[in-house]
């Protein structure tokens, strides 16, 4: 979805206009990647808008940064209470957000702590990350010849710019070959995730999940879901998965902030289940957006409501 350009970004604490929310070209995030982000969504409820899960958002933009020896100059409240207020002055009801801290202009060099970190809050309207029929009739996807990386070479549990490299490549890849999107193996060769979601397997009413140590970014949503079928008496396992299990699986879904819970078609041309979304899953969207639109109890205190 294109930006239309005319909202207002909070830029180091200060709220500036779209078209003034510039760096310099000589950024060191530009030169070497050294940014973490997070996505999270603002959802119109009957209650006004409520943005999902913010404190669990905002605590992994700082344990990114920690991880990456940047040391973000804001509080977790103060990103919170930031995040709130560029959704009022833009007058949203449901939208993206896009927190990210960078490592700014003030020398080049691989050795980054010389720079200035910079922090920038965004939110802008933005629909289904995989379309709107992805919701009801699922995606295909294709399992990618690129892999995540090994844990002693980049940490996946970090949220940040340059991991988003080797998800670039699995994602035009899948583009390129027809899929909708790209499922990534792990160093050892099991599945990990998608280029920028999480993967669920369900095969005779049990649900798999790829656990932490397969090199998979430990997603909110995943985190979500999983708590929600704890709720529903459905059995979640985190183990390894191979990839032939995606093959004979009665369903498989993706989970994360952009693509919420989406149901998946066919893996590498083969129908998952019947080839359309299974029950599990859509008893799982519906848990899912039942909180999130308001529509249900929110027990487990997931929204933020602005006023």
């Amino acid at each position: 979805m294109a930006f239309d350009e005319s909202g207002k970004i909070w830029f180091n604490g200060k709220i500036v206009d779209w078209k003034d929310a510039n760096l310099h070209v000589l950024s060191h995030v530009v030169h070497y990647g050294s940014s973490v982000f997070e996505g999270i969504r603002c959802y119109s409820t009957k209650n006004g808008p409520a943005i999902f899960r913010l404190r669990e958002h905002v605590q992994r933009l700082i344990n990114s940064g920690k991880i990456y020896r940047m040391d973000i100059p804001y509080s977790v409240e103060d990103i919170c209470q930031a995040i709130i207020d560029t959704i009022k002055i833009n007058d949203l009801k449901q939208c993206y957000i896009r927190p990210v801290a960078f490592r700014g202009y003030g020398e080049l060099g691989v050795y980054p702590l010389n720079c200035p970190v910079e922090t920038v809050i965004a939110v802008w309207p933005w629909g289904k990350y995989l379309g709107e029929e992805a919701i009801e009739k699922g995606v295909d996807v294709g399992v990618s010849s690129w892999r995540r990386m090994a844990p002693d070479t980049m940490p996946n549990m970090a949220k940040a710019g340059s991991n988003y490299m080797n998800s670039q490549l699995a994602k035009m890849e899948s583009i390129t070959n027809g899929y909708d999107e790209g499922i990534m193996l792990d160093y050892h060769g099991m599945v990990s995730e998608g280029s920028g979601e999480n993967i669920f397997v369900v095969l005779d009413g049990v649900i798999y999940t790829p656990p932490i140590s397969s090199s998979l970014l430990s997603g909110l949503t995943r985190d979500s879901v999983i708590t929600l079928a704890g709720d529903m008496d459905l059995e979640v396992r985190q183990e390894q998965i191979p990839r032939e299990m995606l093959y004979i699986s009665d369903e498989v879904f993706l989970t994360g902030t952009a693509a919420e819970v989406t149901p998946v078609r066919s893996v590498d041309k083969i129908l998952v289940g019947e080839g359309f979304r299974g029950k599990i899953t859509k008893d799982i969207q519906e848990a899912f957006f039942e909180v999130v639109n308001g529509t249900n109890e929110d027990k487990y205190n997931w929204l933020t409501f602005i006023d």
